[in-house]
């Protein structure tokens, strides 16, 4: 089969049933995005390894470019987040169509049992169930746990079940460092702990240093798995500085403790410095507070990994989502800047905040400094 047919005569190809689905997505529209999707998975014969193939063709580059289309029309302001949430509750709709309409074509034997969640905190499910979705179609035996699974709960079920490996994922970077108790404690029962998602860093640079192995897609997971992960050895969960050791100087663990008198420092000095604030509605104020305490909460992450670029990578686009909505970047300097005044004398933290402040100060395309 080629990468944009679904073979039958008279079907879409995969690019066509894709710009089909877009519209009863967006509009919530889950009685027709389902017939869609059922018809396309509706060959003239039900050959079972055919329709497992077409299957994982339409979650693939069907079903998940269409939810990645639901973030950038919300990133940039054409969908309300009421929208956004009802479009992923028809994308999962979909997925679960193409689960029953496969459920009896999965291959008879099972290739061994694997466990698949999302790290605590972490709500963004629908990547996660993707490649549960594509390793049940493969002939793997899948316990699927969801959105935000404690770890304690994520390891209580490896030794209730016996699974092989752990398929961990998170798509928000602040969540790393739950994600890496999480990975210790899996090793730390013996079991392989192989992590996916956008969280972890470009290339998987950032589930590497947390001692995991990486997947960057579903495919990628189940050659992984194919291959074979190997079994850690049986010792106590490993403290985060023995992965990390630039943890060490502590500056993580004061800005996490200190967040809350960060934030109410940093709102003070926009109100001061930022005069339009003055005029914003309560709404308006809750959503500031909430921007700086993400602004906070990834200058924190941003430590923990060392990597000036996981925090400006998040300040540009910050910026873009605001300017989107009519609020100007500059806004964004004097919560910077209140941040570089109070952690002034951590020099990683001011790293950190004066390479994102220089970001901000570049203009775009079209943009004027």
């Amino acid at each position: 089969m080629s990468n944009n047919t679904l073979v039958d005569e008279g079907k879409p190809t995969l690019d066509e049933l894709r710009e089909r689905l877009w519209q009863p997505v967006i509009d919530g529209d889950a009685v027709r995005a389902l017939s869609l999707v059922r018809a396309a998975c509706a060959p003239d014969t039900r050959e079972p390894g055919r329709l497992r193939d077409i299957a994982e063709r339409v979650l693939l580059d069907v079903i998940a470019p269409t939810q990645e289309r639901v973030g950038v029309e919300w990133a940039a302001n054409t969908i309300t987040v009421a929208q956004e949430h009802a479009a992923t509750a028809v994308n999962e709709r979909c997925v679960s169509a193409l689960a029953d309409t496969c459920a009896d074509a999965l291959p008879a034997t099972s290739r061994g049992r694997v466990l698949v969640a999302c790290v605590d905190g972490e709500w963004h499910a629908l990547p996660a169930r993707l490649v549960a979705e594509v390793l049940r179609l493969r002939g793997w035996h899948v316990d699927y746990l969801g959105a935000q699974v404690p770890t304690e709960h994520l390891v209580s079920h490896l030794h209730h079940t016996g699974a092989e490996a752990v398929l961990l994922s998170s798509s928000i970077p602040t969540h790393l460092p739950i994600a890496h108790a999480a990975i210790s404690a899996c090793q730390a029962a013996g079991v392989p702990v192989l992590a996916g998602g956008a969280a972890f860093g470009e290339g998987g640079r950032y589930a590497r240093a947390m001692k995991a192995k990486w997947a960057p897609d579903a495919p990628g997971a189940a050659e992984a798995l194919d291959e074979g992960l190997g079994r850690p050895s049986v010792t106590a969960a490993r403290l985060p500085d023995l992965d990390l050791p630039h943890l060490n100087d502590q500056e993580y663990t004061m800005v996490r403790r200190t967040r809350r008198q960060l934030v109410k420092q940093a709102l003070a000095d926009v109100e001061e410095g930022f005069p339009a604030m003055r005029d914003y509605s309560d709404y308006q104020r809750e959503r500031t507070v909430e921007d700086i305490h993400h602004i906070v909460a990834y200058l924190a992450t941003a430590l923990y990994v060392n990597d000036v670029a996981l925090f400006t990578t998040f300040m540009v686009w910050t910026a873009g989502i605001l300017e989107a909505r009519g609020v100007p970047r500059h806004s964004l300097f004097p919560a910077l800047d209140s941040l570089l005044n109070q952690l002034s004398d951590f020099p990683r933290a001011t790293a950190v905040l004066s390479g994102a402040r220089s970001a901000l100060t570049i203009p775009g395309p079209g943009r004027p400094a």
